[in-house]
């Protein structure tokens, strides 16, 4: 895993970091005053639905780190058959977008130890979340260190569920 992984970073001009790495860089970004914003997900086949949310995150700030779920996670989230690309892969495309800063992959369910190390002045999820809904882990850990929560509408009629679901019906 690390030999490929430092594969991808030599050739994505290190925009794919390991939780160290993102929170020392993160560290030294906020020492040159510049406003990190977070999000995280699957991102598993990624649409223009994916491209519009994380243009829109990257706008409300300077660099934009995108915490990108693991494979073991993403089958528990979404059970048998997904992620359909590897971590390796999803990071890959991820980093290749011009929106897109810095990304880590992290392998818990949820996202804390992602927020904790990239300390984000703006944590932002998707419009099937509110403030309310997110996790309570992660909503606890992002008050302690006092980033702001910022949802931002989906993009109707796109979702990784709806392009399998077109998939297997092509398929048949």
């Amino acid at each position: 895993m690390q030999t490929q992984l430092s594969f991808i970073k030599k050739n994505m001009n290190c925009k794919i970091l390991d939780m160290e790495e993102l929170a020392a860089r993160a560290k030294e970004l906020r020492a040159a005053g510049k406003k990190l914003v977070a999000t995280n997900g699957c991102f598993d086949l990624l649409h223009v639905g994916h491209v519009r949310y994380l243009q829109a995150a990257r706008a409300l700030g300077d660099v934009l780190a995108v915490g990108l779920n693991g494979d073991r996670s993403v089958l528990e989230l979404k059970g048998g058959g997904r992620p359909i690309n590897n971590e390796r892969d999803r990071a890959e495309v991820l980093a290749a977008l011009e929106c897109v800063d810095l990304v880590t992959i992290f392998q818990q369910m949820r996202a804390t130890q992602f927020i904790s190390a990239s300390v984000p002045a703006i944590y932002v999820k998707g419009g099937d979340y509110t403030s309310d809904t997110l996790n309570e882990e992660e909503r606890a850990v992002l008050k302690k260190i006092g980033s702001e929560i910022r949802i931002l509408p989906l993009e109707k009629g796109y979702s990784t569920s709806l392009l399998v679901d077109r998939l297997r019906k092509i398929g048949k």
